[in-house]
């Protein structure tokens, strides 16, 4: 059984404020919705707080006193901001690793190989299962649901970013940079260009002039 990391150990925060960056974030949010239907902005408002405490403390989650702030900028009851939250997997209500590790395993993923895609992520973080910390508090492992991007099955989405075709070595290799603070660029990581075939083109070779 792997180490739980101190961040699994934080307690909620007492308070919260936006910074500026995230308030000019609001102004422009809220300016798309009419006065009456401001509640519309929580989903994208909780998404500046997940982005502002990944700035602020390198772990990006949602703590319930933002919510509670939320509401408040909204004029809404708090219960109108938990529910949203906690409907959508992608935001983070604990405190989660620098780098969150979001496995999809359903069935293009599965078939493709996630099941070495997972191995790798334990292997790398020292992570034993899902919703775990690594030791470092560096990685937060999570296995998700569809991604969208089933052309290039398997997935890893880290953060926001996707990197694709991957299989075990490559996943190791990715964690192993993430650790050393690089960024490798996402999409493929096989020869590809987006989903267009390993390789190259298959079909509608042939440039316009050899056609005649």
């Amino acid at each position: 059984m792997s180490a739980h990391s101190p961040i699994d150990q934080i307690e909620q925060p007492d308070s919260f404020a936006f910074d500026a960056e995230s308030e000019e974030q609001i102004a422009a949010i809220l300016a798309k919705y009419p006065p009456e239907r401001k509640a519309s902005g929580t989903l994208p408002l909780l998404y500046v707080v997940q982005k502002q405490m990944g700035r602020q403390t390198g772990s990006a989650w949602v703590p319930r006193v933002a919510m509670d702030e939320i509401a408040r900028r909204l004029e809404v009851a708090p219960i109108r901001v938990y529910e949203v939250a906690t409907f959508y997997l992608m935001f983070n209500t604990k405190p989660i690793g620098r780098y969150h590790l979001q496995v999809c395993t359903t069935t293009s993923c599965w078939l493709r190989g996630s099941d070495d895609v997972v191995a790798a992520c334990k292997k790398a973080t020292g992570i034993s299962g899902f919703g775990q910390s690594s030791a470092d508090g560096l990685f937060t492992l999570t296995e998700v649901e569809c991604l969208g991007a089933c052309a290039n099955a398997p997935i890893l989405q880290v953060d926001d970013d996707f990197y694709e075709d991957l299989d075990g070595p490559r996943t190791i290799e990715l964690i192993e940079a993430l650790r050393r603070g690089e960024r490798p660029a996402p999409g493929p990581t096989i020869d590809r260009v987006g989903s267009a075939p390993a390789g190259g083109r298959k079909t509608l070779a042939d440039s316009p002039a050899d056609q005649g």
